[in-house]
């Protein structure tokens, strides 16, 4: 329908009501199911049509009818999942206030997979198999590793709208694997490895196990959050797979009782006296966040980071620390080791001391700098280099102490 008309056709009333099989439904509430066969993901054609579909009828056989049906909108305003073309969803014609119009709505999108592929759930029309009967495979040969060998109507089956062509750009991916759940899991899933999983320890007892259900006891929650599953996995994309916090692209973790296998940049602690417990060996509550980088920012107040016990950032490289104030409060400041026993000099103290020792010095210099011999009674007055030169360096000693260059003009201590 919309690669004859385009979707602003759409939003004609003559012509929905021309759409085959549409104007019966107006006052039922019957639920069926339509192959997307058109999405508008476009706002320019009205904000409220983002998402709306166009589909084709699939009757109780699971046969294409013909019936074509438009402007099919999203039904939940809070959840959306955006079907591609060719997946399923199922329609139902919603009546509003006082029984004046309704809307067709959509859920979906339906897997005819079970969750083998959160990628996609598209297929060609519904029982057509455009394979020879010799290369088409059986559920437990799927299941099993097989693939049917595909040819060209499969290799050219279209995900995208034919009405959007500038958002034409969902690319298949092979290798997204769905999770594998454990009981009592809820389990969100997008199409590129992406997850959001509300789980538990559970204690497996075969090959089918977790990371994260080492320690603990059954039904201990867990929150596992990811963006981007291992790239290293294999292109086999029905076989589930778990979380793995160490090759997943970016991961949050919400714990209560696991242990989670993995560890920091720098675990070396060699600032500490009593090193604290590797996240890996951690098995009380705790929040890790693991990515390539990570950033915290607060854009108009601060950011606050406070442990009852300590506060330890290291690093293989260094840690760097920029502003226009540096403000340290402390009892016991232990710079270069944790071992350290020298304390600093309080700069204005010892600037003064030194400042009174030179002046002593210099006027003891100046007596001497004229040396005074009495060979035979008689006064003889010669010059001592010696003195000279000590009061030369005392009067550069005295510039400094004066002008205050011996004082740091950054660092205050205490």
């Amino acid at each position: 329908m919309s690669h004859k008309f385009g979707f602003r056709a759409m939003t004609n009333k003559a012509l929905i009501n021309k759409s085959q099989g549409q104007k019966s439904f107006k006052k039922g509430i019957e639920e069926f199911i339509v192959q997307v066969k058109d999405i508008n993901l476009n706002p320019s054609i009205g904000y409220t049509k983002i998402g709306a579909v166009t589909g084709e009828k699939i009757n109780s056989k699971g046969i294409l009818t013909g019936q074509i049906f438009t402007d099919i909108r999203p039904s939940d305003p809070y959840r959306k999942s955006f079907p591609l073309v060719n997946e399923y969803v199922k329609v139902k014609y919603v009546i509003s206030a006082n029984n004046v119009g309704g809307q067709f709505v959509y859920e979906g999108p339906i897997s005819f997979y079970g969750a083998v592929s959160p990628n996609i759930n598209s297929q060609p029309s519904p029982l057509i198999n455009p394979l020879p009967k010799s290369q088409q495979l059986n559920y437990s040969q799927v299941e099993n590793g097989a693939y049917n060998i595909q040819d060209n109507n499969l290799s050219s089956l279209d995900f995208n709208s034919l009405s959007n062509p500038e958002r034409n750009t969902f690319n298949e991916k092979e290798n997204i694997h769905p999770l594998l759940p454990f009981a009592g899991d809820i389990i969100y899933e997008g199409r590129w490895g992406n997850s959001l999983r509300f789980g538990s320890t559970c204690k497996i007892k075969g090959n089918w196990n977790n990371l994260w259900s080492t320690s603990g006891n059954n039904g201990d929650p867990i929150t596992l959050i990811r963006n981007g599953q291992d790239p290293n996995l294999s292109n086999f994309g029905a076989e589930p797979i778990t979380e793995n916090i160490s090759s997943d692209l970016s991961s949050i973790y919400l714990t209560s009782y696991q242990k989670i296998p993995f560890s920091i940049a720098n675990e070396n602690f060699i600032s500490y006296t009593t090193s604290p417990t590797t996240p890996s060996q951690f098995s009380n509550p705790q929040i890790i966040l693991n990515s390539d980088r990570i950033v915290l920012n607060a854009k108009t107040d601060s950011v606050l980071i406070s442990g009852e016990k300590s506060v330890g950032i290291s690093s293989n490289g260094s840690v760097n620390v920029d502003a226009s104030s540096h403000y340290i409060s402390s009892n016991d400041i232990k710079l270069g080791s944790k071992n350290a026993t020298q304390p600093v000099l309080l700069g204005d103290n010892a600037v003064d001391f030194l400042r009174d020792l030179t002046f002593a010095v210099k006027e003891l210099a100046q007596v001497l700098e004229v040396q005074r011999d009495y060979p035979g009674g008689v006064l003889v007055t010669s010059y001592n280099a010696i003195a000279g030169n000590a009061l030369i360096c005392l009067d550069s000693l005295i510039t400094q102490l004066n002008n205050n260059s011996l004082k740091s003009q950054t660092t205050k201590v205490q």
